[in-house]
């Protein structure tokens, strides 16, 4: 079976490497943030080219930390796209504000910039992008929004470490970067882990006092804070990868761009990709009418695929009270309901590829 990600082949590549990471945190007992955590704080913030980079125990403590260092609480509303992984709206909601979400374009599946103005309202403070699947969002369009607005924008990179757009790196191009280290992103832990990247000194010492109890001196707690630390073998294990990052996205970027060149179904649909950005390919995502169907078929064929996202976030269930209805962003029900994700992941052969590239373009439906 080709599996749609194999976390196995990375960790049998540098094993000794993690390793001795490991236990050089072991040895010094630094398991609760300490100078394993900072010393990647340092190499992330410089890998994005930013000033400050916080580490945080996931991307969801991420994106939550960003919406209190802005300020943002009860009674505010926060711009959010309807496709997304739900943790991004998750941000937004325990901050106390309510997420507003917009559909996305029907090329690039990103936040439509066309769609912003009208859901906004003297109660908004923030929009938050999503540079999804590895896609960075319309960055130029929103930000003249934002701007015009008076508004804060914040990037969800949780799928896009490393991706550009007009060669500048996400996670600097707002006010705010939230990035996840989940197992399988483009960058991951042995576990949990998050970073925050900012340009503002007073946004990195809000989110560094909140992270940590709400404290900067130890037992003396300045504001409601949260046990949101990343963990000293997380920090560890995350500077031995962050040192590979660069020929893993060159080589996801291999990958993905002969898929869009070599699949040639026309039962598929594949992401648009502006020439002013630069996609890391976290998720290879396709659209096809009976999706289900498709995983099926590729089953048969030794081939694990699955789908991201099958509902999108305006019509979850945990977000019924806002009143979202269907038919209120169609560009996100369609994705939603027609989605399919390939495998895609560095240590992918040539012969995997060849494999589920053939099986594709011989696909024939229902």
């Amino acid at each position: 079976m080709i599996k749609r990600i194999d976390l196995t082949r990375d960790y049998k590549a540098h094993k000794e490497e993690y390793l001795k990471a490991i236990e050089a945190v072991c040895e010094e007992t630094a398991f609760s943030g300490g100078k394993y955590a900072d010393a990647f704080d340092k190499e992330f913030a410089a890998y994005c080219q930013v000033p400050y980079a916080t580490g945080v125990n996931n991307g969801t403590s991420a994106l939550h930390c960003a919406m209190v260092a802005l300020g943002i609480g009860p009674g505010d509303e926060v711009i959010v796209p309807a496709n997304t992984y739900i943790a991004t709206a998750w941000g937004v909601t325990y901050s106390g504000a309510t997420p507003v979400f917009v559909d996305c374009t029907s090329d690039t599946w990103q936040l439509d910039p066309d769609k912003i103005e009208e859901k906004i309202t003297e109660k908004t403070k923030a929009i938050l992008g999503v540079h999804l699947y590895g896609q960075p969002f319309e960055y130029n369009k929103i930000n003249t929004i934002a701007q015009k607005y008076n508004l804060y924008l914040v990037e969800d990179c949780a799928q896009a470490h490393g991706a550009m757009y007009e060669e500048k790196m996400v996670g600097g191009l707002g006010d705010l970067g939230c990035f996840s280290f989940y197992p399988g992103k483009n960058l991951y832990a042995f576990g949990e882990g998050g970073s925050v990247t900012c340009r503002k000194k007073e946004h990195y010492d809000t989110i560094n006092v909140m992270k940590n109890q709400g404290c900067a001196i130890r037992y003396y707690h300045d504001m409601i804070g949260y046990n949101y630390r990343l963990e000293g073998l997380q920090g560890a294990v995350l500077s031995v990868s962050l040192k590979y990052l660069p020929q893993w996205t060159k080589r996801r970027q291999e990958l993905g761009e002969r898929y869009l060149k070599e699949i040639t179904n026309p039962l598929f649909t594949l992401q648009t990709h502006p020439g002013n950005t630069t996609p890391v390919y976290h998720l290879f995502v396709v659209t096809v009418e009976n999706p289900e169907h498709f995983l099926k078929y590729m089953e048969t064929q030794g081939i694990e695929c699955n789908r991201h996202y099958p509902v999108p976030c305006h019509l979850q269930k945990a977000y019924h009270h806002l009143g979202y209805q269907v038919g209120d962003c169609p560009n996100a029900e369609y994705l939603a309901s027609h989605c399919a994700t390939l495998p895609l992941f560095p240590e992918m052969t040539k012969k995997e590829q060849d494999a589920v590239i053939k099986a594709c373009n011989e696909y024939r439906g229902m």
